[in-house]
C-alpha cells in the first residue's frame, strides 16, 4: 500500500493546490521511506548525488579519505580474486555447514556488518535492504519475487562475521566479475588487475578463457563474495525464486545464454534501485516485517543451511 504525504491541512484553494503538487512529487511507502516521484515517468527518480553530497559511485574523481579506502579495497580485490581462489572458496562454503537460520534472522544478523567497498552507504545494512525493496515495491507492486530479491541481495555479507570465517572485505563485498577469462575493461579500477596472477596466465587471459561462448552464467565462476555465496545458499536450499532473481552479472554478454539475456531486463531494473535508493530516511522495520516474512515463507523454507 502507498500512503500520500500530507504536509499541511488545507483551508483554502491555494493550500489545496499546493498540497496536490506536493503529493505528486513525494510518496511514502508502508515503512515510512520517502521515494521521489519522477518528473518524466511514473517510476523511481534517480538522484544526482548521494546523501554525503557526492556523485554516486564516483570512484575516479573523489579524492576523499573514504574514496581512497574504497580504491585500496578494489586494489586488494583485483589482485587476490583468482580462478583457484574462487574454486577453493566455493568448495569450502558450498558445504553450507556454518549455521542454520531463517532469511529474516539473517537480515537482523547483517546489521553488524560494514561494507567498506560502498562509498554511498553509511546506514545499517537492513536499512539498505529495505530501502531498495520498498522502492521497487512501489514501482513494481505485482512482482513480489523482485521485492524479496531486493531484501536478500546483500545477505551473503555475513561472510565478514566470525561465525562465517571472518573473511576479509575484498573476499566478500564489491563489484563482481568472472574469473577464468580476461578481466573486462569495464571493471572499476581495472588497472589493479595487472597484479592478479591470472592476468599473465595464457589459460585465463583470453576473451573466453576456460569457457565456451554462450555457455551460460550458471557455468561461469564469478569472483568470490556475498553475491556468489547467496546464490549458492538460495539454490542449494531449494528456493522457488525465478532464475532472474539469481542472475549473477550484467557484463560479459558473450558468455550468456538465451535465459541470461532474458534476465537482463530485471537485472537493469534491480541495479538502479540498489544504487540510488540509499537514503538517510529510515524504513520502519517492524511495520514492513510482516509483508516480507510472508514473501520469505512463499519462496524459501523456514530454516536454511548457510
Amino acid at each position: 500500500m502507498t500512503i500520500l504525504v500530507e504536509h499541511v491541512v488545507p483551508d483554502s484553494r491555494v493550500e489545496e493546490k499546493k498540497l496536490t503538487e506536493e503529493r505528486n512529487e513525494e510518496l511514502v511507502l508502508d515503512g515510512g521511506f520517502v521515494v521521489p516521484q519522477s518528473k518524466e515517468t511514473n517510476g523511481f527518480d534517480a538522484p544526482d548525488m548521494n546523501f554525503l553530497g557526492h556523485s554516486f559511485r564516483d570512484y575516479e574523481n573523489d579524492l576523499s579519505e573514504r574514496q581512497q579506502g574504497v580504491e585500496e579495497f578494489y586494489r586488494m580485490q583485483h589482485i587476490h580474486q583468482t580462478y583457484d581462489f574462487v574454486k577453493k572458496m566455493r568448495k569450502e562454503y558450498g558445504k553450507l555447514d556454518k549455521m542454520e537460520m531463517s532469511i529474516w534472522e539473517c537480515c537482523e544478523l547483517l546489521n553488524s556488518v560494514v561494507d567498506e567497498s560502498d562509498p554511498d552507504l553509511d546506514e545499517p545494512q537492513i536499512q539498505h535492504l529495505l530501502q531498495t525493496a520498498e522502492a521497487i515495491r512501489r514501482d513494481y507492486p505485482n512482482e513480489d519475487w523482485l521485492h524479496l530479491t531486493a531484501l536478500i541481495h546483500d545477505l551473503g555479507k555475513v561472510l565478514l562475521l566470525p561465525e562465517f570465517g571472518g573473511l576479509p572485505q575484498w573476499a566478500v563485498v564489491g563489484d563482481t566479475f568472472p574469473v577464468g577469462c580476461t578481466f573486462d575493461l569495464a571493471n572499476i579500477h581495472h588497472k589493479y588487475f595487472k597484479g592478479n596472477s591470472d592476468n599473465n596466465n595464457p589459460k585465463y587471459n583470453t576473451k573466453n578463457g576456460v569457457y565456451n561462448e554462450g555457455c551460460g552464467l550458471d557455468n561461469v565462476l564469478m569472483s568470490w563474495g556475498h553475491d556468489d555465496y547467496m546464490y549458492l545458499v538460495a539454490k542449494e536450499n531449494g528456493t522457488t525464486l525465478p532464475h532472474a532473481a539469481l542472475h549473477k552479472a550484467g557484463a560479459y554478454t558473450h558468455l550468456m545464454n538465451d535465459e541470461d539475456r532474458d534476465d537482463l531486463k530485471w537485472l537493469h531494473v534491480f541495479n538502479k534501485y540498489d544504487l540510488y535508493s540509499k537514503s538517510k530516511v529510515q524504513v520502519d522495520v517492524e511495520q514492513v516485517k510482516p509483508y516480507y516474512v510472508s514473501l520469505i515463507n512463499k519462496y524459501f523454507p523456514a530454516k536454511l543451511k548457510w
